[in-house]
């Protein structure tokens, strides 16, 4: 297991991380065997656990903290805040007002003292960053949480970020949380070189893409849309749109290709993030004992130029077979009046 340091925060992490997933849906709804999941990783020398406290309405850290009992100190602890927690419009977002609030509930939940990694969901343009940042560098100070960081945060937006903590002498983001595969690699041609060149720690997520690296899917099969992540998100998984296709033919080359090295195609996929130079650690999402298990065999796995150039061949550089961030979008895209004048001024002349 190789240890990396996390965004100049004199925090060493294991190179393959443990993120607890949401429970009920797509996930354990069985406690008891996610705390042994969460003990068995550790033991495996996994010493980074992620959680957030939206997954499941704050219960995904409830059994965090059950598990991580008498193991604390062991352990770099990451959670996040920004996605709704309940009713009302206050409640939500990156404002001082909630990260306040939202920061001590993430505590009782967690039932520890200090939060090793507090990192922002997802950008909120309602607040500007600098408030953001402004708070989060006032927890640091009460000794709430060691360091903070941002999650799925487009490369402007950690530009802009790091750029409003220069001008105004504030602490800055030390790393990013995105989301990064195989068949979703548009991250390597803006997020990572500016996670570079600012130093920040990169944690990624989804190295299944959405299950399909986890040979769950292949072409010709059948695909249940009546559960599991395929319920959620239909449009991601139906074999019927030409999306989903292409991302099917390339995890049928890429099982060839994980096939010809001797490893599974799970293997392969937790493996290949780590080789990119940006990358700190990658976040595995087990829901069962045997997938950790299946997921931790990649840990060891070092891809040589060969095998990365194949991949190249499949899924070329930057490109994404699917959006891999179904849950946010800018507010550029979302909001009709960002992307048309007013009728009265659309007249070319």
């Amino acid at each position: 297991m190789r240890y990396r340091n996390l965004g100049g925060t004199g925090i060493e992490v294991s190179a393959h991380c443990l993120g607890t997933m949401m429970f009920g849906a797509v996930g354990n709804p069985d406690h008891d065997e996610c705390v042994r999941i969460i003990h068995a990783a550790l033991d495996h020398g996994i010493n980074f656990v992620d959680t957030a406290d939206m997954y499941s309405g704050g219960e995904s850290e409830t059994i965090t903290g059950k598990a991580l009992k008498g193991r604390r100190d062991d352990v770099v602890l990451a959670t996040k805040v920004h996605f709704h927690m309940g009713e009302g419009r206050n409640r939500s977002g990156n404002s001082r007002r909630w990260i306040v609030r939202a920061v001590e509930d993430s505590l009782r939940r967690l039932d520890t003292d200090w939060i090793d990694l507090y990192q922002v969901h997802r950008p909120d343009h309602t607040t500007d960053v600098e408030e953001t940042l402004s708070v989060l560098g006032d927890l640091v100070s009460a000794g709430k949480i060691r360091a903070f960081g941002c999650s799925t945060f487009p490369a402007e937006e950690l530009v802009e970020a790091h750029h409003v903590s220069e001008r105004r002498a504030l602490p800055r983001f030390r790393t990013e949380q995105p989301p990064y595969s195989i068949l979703a690699r548009g991250i390597e041609a803006d997020v990572l070189p500016v996670a570079r060149r600012y130093g920040m720690g990169v944690m990624t997520w989804s190295p299944l893409a959405s299950g399909f690296l986890s040979g769950k899917y292949r072409l010709g099969g059948p695909v249940d849309l009546s559960s599991g992540r395929a319920a959620l998100t239909p449009a991601r998984f139906d074999p019927a749109i030409a999306g989903n296709v292409a991302k099917l033919e390339a995890v049928e080359q890429l099982v060839e290709l994980a096939d010809s090295i001797g490893r599974t195609l799970p293997e392969l996929a937790v493996a290949f993030p780590v080789a990119h130079p940006a990358v700190t650690s990658v976040i595995i999402g087990p829901r069962t004992m045997e997938q950790l298990e299946g997921l931790i065999k990649g840990a060891d796995l070092v891809l040589d130029d060969d095998v990365l150039d194949r991949i190249d061949g499949i899924v070329e550089p930057g490109r994404n077979l699917y959006r891999p961030d179904g849950v946010w979008r800018p507010q550029a895209l979302t909001d009709a009046a960002q992307r048309r004048r007013a009728l009265g001024d659309r007249a070319a002349g």
